[in-house]
């Protein structure tokens, strides 16, 4: 009885363990973590990523992202106050501590969505996630679903599809993922997600219903 009490009490104090979810683009992670959001509302959350850029129409400061100067992020970065970061096209992106224990304290299992420089920087925290890569099947299905958006010019294409090459490779590299998903067909994949995230979502749901 006094163990049982006990148990139940650490399952409520123990925070949900961060998702880190890494892959190029056209491996279909949106599409997947949308069907998981849907599926399991209130048991996932994103933090709320900091960057330098302007907000864009219809962007809400600390809801979209933490539109901060480069000096403030800059002096985050040093303090180490954040556990990854990245600059892209002249502005600095990242993920602070503080917004993925914001989400932690909601008892909701933290998503990460971060490129493979980010899971690098990561795995030299404490921060000990899950590290799922989902990746397409081949680099053929890459240019295929990346040509389907008709948003890429050629130049940029040719970018996502090195980037996406380095990204294949760097699933493979051992002990980097707990998990990897090949995207080829999207109710298999989900259903490869959903088996290697069952027993943090059962977790949270159980301190839900206990609570």
């Amino acid at each position: 009885m006094y163990m049982r009490y006990i148990s139940r009490l650490y399952s409520a104090m123990a925070k949900p363990r961060p998702v880190v979810i890494s892959g190029p683009s056209g491996a279909g992670k949106s599409t997947l973590l949308q069907k998981l959001m849907k599926e399991y509302e209130g048991v996932f959350g994103f933090s709320v990523s900091h960057t330098t850029r302007n907000p864009r129409p219809g962007e809400v400061d600390g809801k979209d992202y933490h539109f901060v100067t480069r000096e403030v992020m800059q002096a985050g970065i040093d303090n180490s106050d954040f556990i990854e970061s990245a600059v892209f096209s002249g502005n600095m992106y990242g993920t602070s501590k503080a917004a993925v224990q914001d989400v932690q304290s909601k008892n909701l299992i933290c998503i990460l969505d971060i490129d493979m420089q980010g899971v690098k920087s990561i795995k030299k925290t404490d921060l000990e996630p899950l590290y799922i890569s989902i990746q397409p099947p081949s680099m053929e299905a890459v240019e295929k679903r990346l040509r389907a958006r008709k948003t890429e010019t050629d130049e940029s294409l040719q970018r996502r599809l090195c980037a996406a090459c380095a990204d294949m490779e760097f699933s493979k590299e051992p002990g980097v993922f707990n998990y990897i998903v090949i995207n080829d067909d999207l109710e298999e994949a989900y259903g490869q997600l959903k088996d290697a995230l069952i027993e943090d979502i059962n977790k949270v749901k159980n301190v839900t219903m206990s609570s």
